[in-house]
């Protein structure tokens, strides 16, 4: 059994306590003791002056594609992340029934990208964790069963409420799927299909997560103009159901809305007072990323991404898709609204032609293309199925202090791992550490830390991680925090952090004095 010796590091075990000097004994995959002593082993790391802590835990990856094609997953591992949880925003890669294979994957290639050199034949959440465990992972995996996957296989991608037969296989799915070991439910509730259900489906599905004591996790239906609403629905389905609430990438967007974030945390505190479980996760940016495909209204998506591209070539639906955009819908996150054609920039296309828009905003795009500029975004839509990915501008860095501060918070990326990303795939958690804990003092070091890590392992029920502690999973990360922070810009996002020296997954060191073994030493963890 191969062993390492981490000697002379200022030890951050992720408890929040005081840190320490001292050594930590690896064996096999474990840690088999932390103290002041002096055994041999078979590799020595010397960690004199720098920070030796667990491994950081991303609880909210887009991974679900990449790990099967590219499994290192660099961009993960180079910034200390050893665990990631898939299956965000309510829709993925299973359950997939093969009648839906075709619609699903356009509807899913702006989140999580494509590929033709996959099978897209494993159908549930057992046989797609199998596949990874199979093929191999740099980092450890965990899923989450999306509910529009789930939705999709009870009823298909109508855009209507589901029958009371319709809710009962909803629930009979998450049951099985939770049975395959998936870590809590998630739901995106400005992803179709998600999008289309009522608070009532989502009090059903998540009685069942209760049952098992598992989280729902939330991309809540507005994050803008009608927040507070939104979280009141997000609240009322905790109260109803049982279950425990984790909301996505935690923000207010729109400077129109800011005065509302006294609201939101009075809403966190009543939480808190009524005894219903609330945390949630955040990215340390003022700009979100996700699928361009958002900025349409829901009713032009209604039947998949090959009825969106028909109605985008209907004068009639495209004469309602920009009316509806320039006069809003109640309850409808206008992304044009709060972010503005200048302020939302495409990250990622399908074909060849549209390369040259990658990097540029909506007006631009425009400019590029000699068209107005709602006909300019409705014909990229179109020409490239809606696989486009973009990324945002919404906030202040005093409103992600004023979150990230909040007890409920742990640390997350929310990468969007295809063409010229968003900057967080990248670097989140060495930004926290730079940025916010040693340039702008928001939280102490321990604490950002223990976000990174048994914060977000307690919240997801994570056995033997987040913690350096004796006879746990020995996932450790190594970086100097004098000099740890991200590189990468909206400009030129492709960048590895600085200051994170040694990254151990299992036992095994896959980043060793900044350079890279591209061991795959993650492992596929059921609950």
């Amino acid at each position: 059994m191969k062993s390492v010796l981490i000697k002379n590091g200022v030890i951050i075990d992720g408890s929040r306590e005081k840190r320490y000097t001292g050594n930590i004994l690896l064996e096999g995959n474990r840690i088999k003791k932390i103290g002041d002593f002096h055994d041999e082993a078979d590799k020595i790391i010397d960690a004199s002056g720098k920070i030796v802590a667990p491994g950081f835990i991303d609880t909210h990856s887009h991974s679900d594609l990449r790990v099967l094609l590219e499994p290192f997953l660099e961009p993960k591992i180079r910034q200390g992340i050893t665990t990631e949880i898939l299956g965000q925003d309510g829709i993925s890669m299973a359950p997939l029934p093969k009648e839906y294979v075709s619609s699903w994957r356009k509807n899913l290639a702006g989140l999580n990208g494509d590929s033709n050199n996959l099978s897209w034949d494993w159908e549930t959440t057992h046989n797609y964790l199998n596949l990874i465990s199979e093929n191999g992972t740099g980092t450890n995996q965990l899923y989450l069963v999306p509910h529009g996957n789930i939705r999709m296989e009870a009823m298909g991608l109508d855009s209507r409420p589901a029958t009371k037969e319709e809710l009962e296989k909803m629930k009979e799915i998450t049951r099985r799927e939770l049975k395959a070991g998936a870590v809590g439910v998630s739901t995106g509730l400005i992803y179709i299909p998600c999008a289309y259900s009522l608070t009532e489906e989502l009090v059903e599905i998540c009685k069942v997560a209760a049952e098992f004591d598992r989280p729902l996790v939330i991309h809540q239906r507005s994050e803008a103009d009608t927040i507070l609403e939104s979280m009141e629905e997000v609240i009322t389905i905790a109260r109803e159901s049982g279950v425990k609430i984790h909301f996505s990438h935690f923000k207010i967007c729109g400077k129109k809305n800011w005065d509302m974030i006294k609201d939101i945390e009075k809403l966190l505190d009543g939480c808190k007072a009524e005894g219903i479980k609330v945390s949630y996760d955040q990215y340390p940016y003022v700009a979100g990323s996700t699928m361009l495909g958002v900025i349409i209204p829901a009713w032009a998506h209604a039947g998949g991404t090959d009825k969106l591209v028909e109605r985008l070539g209907n004068p009639k639906d495209r004469a309602k898709i920009k009316q509806d955009i320039e006069n809003g819908i109640k309850g409808w996150d206008n992304f044009i609204d709060f972010a503005g054609f200048e302020g939302i920039f495409v990250t990622s296309v399908k074909t060849r032609a549209n390369e040259d828009c990658i990097g540029k905003n909506l007006l631009e795009i425009a400019e590029l293309r000699g068209k107005d500029k709602f006909d300019a975004v409705f014909d990229l839509l179109k020409e490239e199925e809606n696989a486009v990915g973009m990324y945002d501008y919404y906030g202040k860095d005093e409103h992600v202090v004023t979150f990230m501060t909040r007890e409920e918070s742990n640390i997350c990326t929310d990468g969007l791992l295809g063409g010229k990303p968003h900057p967080r795939v990248y670097g989140s958690f060495p930004r926290v550490i730079g940025k916010f804990v040693r340039e702008m003092k928001a939280m102490t070091l321990e604490e950002a830390v223990y976000k990174m890590t048994k914060k977000s392992a307690d919240t997801f029920k994570i056995k033997e991680r987040g913690l350096l502690k004796e006879g746990y999973f020995a996932d450790v990360v190594i970086f100097d925090e004098n000099t740890t922070i991200d590189k990468g810009t909206f400009v030129d996002p492709v960048q590895y952090p600085e200051g994170i020296s040694h990254v151990i997954i299992n036992g095994s060191v896959v980043i060793d004095n900044y350079i890279k073994d591209e061991k795959l030493a993650g492992k596929v963890i059921r609950l």
